[in-house]
C-alpha cells in the first residue's frame, strides 16, 4: 500500500461519523454529551429488491415469491400460479434498516438506509428497492414511522449482500427522543472522551457560562455524579421554560484541547476506516504478520546497479525517532505500515497486538469496543 493511500485512509477518514473531532471554536457540549434518555432509534422492515442481474432469490421460494406476487398484483399485473416466477433471479427479499439518530426525526426528513440479503441471493449489485414500510422495533406496534425506496450502492464490494441508499428512507411520523425535564437532567459524556478529567472540565464549563449570564446562586447547578455524567440542576426561574435553559447547556463552548483525553485510536473492520490521534506513541517494535515479506536490497561488496545483493525477510523494524525514552509518532507508524504494504485489516490486527504488548501508548477502538 503506498503512503499515500495510507494517509487518505487514516486522514481523510476523519471525515467520516466514527471520527473524533478536531479542536474548533464552534465545539459546545453537544459535541462530546447527549442527555440521558436520548438514543438512537432503530426503524425496519422487509423490503424487495429488483433490477439484479442473476443474482437474486430463487422464486421457487415461497417465501420470496409471495410479496413479489403481491407487488406484481398491487401494480396491476397480476400472475396466474407462482411457477410464472421461476425462471426469474431478478428479485430479492431483504431486510431494510434506518438508525433515527439521537436528537429524532421530523416528518419529511431523510435518513440513510441499510439493506441487508434474507435469503439465497448472491449480490445486491445494482439492484433497486422497493417501496417498503419501516416500523418501530417494538412488536405489535403497528405505526410506520417512514418509507424506504431508491437504488442500492454497495459499501464493501467483499460482502455484496448488504448495501445502503443514502436518504433511502423518508419519515412520515415525527420521532421524538428528548426525555421530560423538569428539576434537572443528566449529561452523558461519549465514549472516546470518558475520563474525569474531561468530565470536570465540562461541568466546570457549564457552570462558568451560567454564572457570566446571570445572577449568581450559592447552589451549583452542576455535580459530577462519575467518570462519564455530569447532573444539571434546572434552576427555579429557568423552570418555566426548561427547553431554552437546556439549549443554554448545550451550547456551553468546549475547547477538546482541555478535555484531557489520552490519545485515541478508533478502527472500524467492516469500513476498513481507521482514524488515528495525531498525539499517539508507541515504543520501538519489529513487526510481523501472516506471510507478508519484506525485501531490502542491500549493494554489494563493489556495488553495482546491475548486481545488487537481494535479502529477504518477514519483518520489518519500527524505529522510534522520538527523544528519550524512545517513542515513536503517528509518522512512525505510517512509515512501518507502508514498509509492510498490507491492507486495512490486517493493519487493525497489528494495532490490536500492539496495544496488547503495551507497545500502543493510546486508547485503541475497535468496532465501538475500547481494547
Amino acid at each position: 500500500m503506498r503512503l499515500s493511500r495510507f494517509l487518505g485512509i487514516l486522514i481523510g477518514s476523519t471525515l467520516a461519523a466514527a471520527s473524533v473531532p478536531t479542536a474548533s471554536a464552534q465545539d459546545t457540549v453537544t459535541t462530546y454529551a447527549h442527555i440521558r434518555g436520548q438514543a438512537d432509534s432503530v426503524l425496519q422492515g422487509l423490503g424487495l429488491v429488483v433490477g439484479l442481474n442473476g443474482t437474486g432469490d430463487s422464486a421457487t421460494d415461497l417465501s420470496v415469491a409471495r410479496p413479489l406476487a403481491e407487488m406484481l398484483r398491487r401494480l396491476g399485473n397480476p400472475i396466474a400460479s407462482f411457477a410464472e416466477l421461476e425462471d426469474g433471479r431478478s428479485a430479492a427479499l431483504v431486510m431494510v434498516t434506518c438508525t433515527v439518530p439521537d436528537v429524532g426525526a421530523a416528518e419529511g426528513q431523510k435518513i440513510d438506509i441499510q439493506v441487508s440479503a434474507l435469503r439465497s441471493a448472491t449480490s445486491l449489485a445494482g439492484g433497486v428497492l422497493m417501496t417498503s414500510p419501516l416500523l418501530g422495533p417494538i412488536p405489535n406496534d403497528p405505526e410506520v414511522y417512514a418509507f424506504a425506496q431508491g437504488s442500492l450502492t454497495l459499501e464493501d464490494p467483499l460482502h455484496p449482500t448488504v448495501a445502503a441508499v443514502a436518504g433511502g428512507a423518508r419519515m412520515v411520523t415525527d420521532i421524538r427522543t428528548m426525555p421530560t425535564i423538569s428539576s434537572h437532567f443528566d449529561l452523558v459524556i461519549e465514549a472516546p472522551y470518558v475520563g474525569w478529567p474531561a468530565v470536570n472540565y465540562i461541568a466546570n464549563q457549564i457552570e462558568d457560562e451560567y454564572y457570566l449570564t446571570v445572577e449568581p446562586e450559592a447552589e451549583p447547578i452542576t455535580v459530577v455524579l462519575d467518570e462519564r455524567t455530569v447532573r444539571v440542576r434546572v434552576p427555579e426561574p429557568e423552570r418555566p421554560n426548561v427547553a431554552a435553559f437546556v439549549a443554554q447547556v448545550m451550547q456551553t463552548p468546549v475547547s477538546s484541547d482541555l478535555l484531557g483525553v489520552p490519545a485515541t485510536i478508533i478502527a472500524n473492520s467492516r469500513s476498513g476506516v481507521i482514524v488515528v490521534d495525531g498525539d499517539v506513541e508507541i515504543s520501538a517494535a519489529a513487526i510481523t504478520h501472516s506471510d507478508l515479506t519484506i525485501t531490502t536490497t542491500v549493494p554489494a561488496p563493489v556495488p553495482t546497479p546491475q548486481a545488487p545483493i537481494v535479502e529477504n525477510g518477514r519483518w520489518t523494524r519500527f524505529e522510534a525517532t522520538g527523544a528519550p525514552p524512545a517513542l515513536g509518532r503517528l509518522d512512525d507508524l505510517l512509515a512501518s505500515f507502508n514498509r509492510l504494504d498490507i491492507a486495512t485489516t490486517d493493519q487493525i490486527a497489528i494495532l490490536r497486538a500492539l496495544h496488547r504488548s503495551g507497545k500502543l501508548h493510546a486508547r485503541l477502538i475497535i468496532d465501538g469496543v475500547e481494547q
